[in-house]
């Protein structure tokens, strides 16, 4: 069933798998075509646990497979709806309204991405990352200038993805993921830089010199505070920044403005609904 926006759909989903991860994670794969045809990185869901809980739960999109017709979700359990998802098996149903919200945009002019994740803000970093390695690879057969995202990640619980040795590193060894990546982490976890993912972009960033700089875009999706940090570096290098907001939501469509935020226009503060003026907002305009 099309929802009344054209591009929002009301689908019962067919559970595909759903893989637990260390630290209450979990990795859900739908088969839920028309979201997946339209999905774009940035947008998320809002998902029906279960039926003996009648409000829906947000989640951003990690990756879509549009020929394929399915979506994966990452999340982390908290609290009674999502731990009812996690009960999900093979073959189960479940409704999903989606996509919905403005994605990210790179542009051609900023070629050097930089995309921060933090916890639960992982996943649109991830499906971000794909999308652009992917034009990258279109890109360098037709001969134009290329993308050259960059990922960093950071996590306080154990990483919902098998690590191993980076390919950049050490020349010849084999890359699963095609994108460069790092992790971050107060929590000593093995191969991580100790710190925040902040820090490790700041460390970055720095190395730089202006004809970099003047190709670089941060991406950023995690905790409010995180996000705080990537606007105050971008300001420090003079970067633009994108960033993909959080907040509560009741009806995820824009009817109940029960997520909004405050946000500078031309025209002075305005008040914007994250699920769809956002969740994705020129950092800028709202750090």
């Amino acid at each position: 069933m099309s929802g009344s926006r054209g591009t929002i759909f009301l689908e019962q989903a067919r559970v595909l798998s759903q893989l637990a991860y260390d630290g209450e994670q979990f990795v859900l794969r739908l088969a839920a075509p028309k979201c997946a045809a339209h999905a774009a990185p940035g947008s998320f869901v809002h998902i029906t646990c279960d039926e003996s809980i009648p409000m829906r739960r947000p989640l951003s999109i990690m990756r879509a497979e549009k020929r394929e017709g399915w979506i994966e979700l990452l999340y982390k359990v908290v609290g009674p709806g999502l731990h009812a998802l996690a009960a999900r098996k093979a073959g189960d149903e479940v409704s999903v309204l989606g996509p919905i919200g403005r994605p990210f945009v790179a542009r051609a002019e900023r070629p050097r991405t930089l995309l921060l994740g933090g916890g639960v803000g992982i996943p649109p970093m991830v499906f971000l990352a794909e999308r652009l390695s992917a034009q990258h690879r279109d890109a360098a057969r037709a001969g134009r200038a290329a993308w050259k995202p960059l990922v960093l990640m950071g996590s306080e619980v154990p990483f919902p993805f098998r690590m191993r040795p980076s390919a950049i590193i050490v020349a010849g060894m084999p890359a699963d993921w095609g994108v460069p990546s790092r992790l971050a982490s107060c929590n000593d976890f093995p191969g991580c830089f100790t710190g925040f993912v902040t820090e490790l972009a700041d460390a970055w960033l720095g190395s730089l010199g202006p004809a970099e700089l003047a190709e670089v875009e941060i991406f950023s999706c995690g905790p409010t505070p995180m996000l705080v940090a990537s606007a105050a570096l971008a300001r420090r290098y003079g970067v633009p920044c994108q960033v993909s907001l959080e907040e509560f939501m009741a009806c995820a469509v824009g009817g109940c403005a029960g997520c909004t935020v405050q946000v500078r226009t031309p025209e002075g503060p305005a008040m914007k609904r994250v699920c769809v003026d956002g969740p994705v907002f020129d950092a800028y305009t709202v750090f």
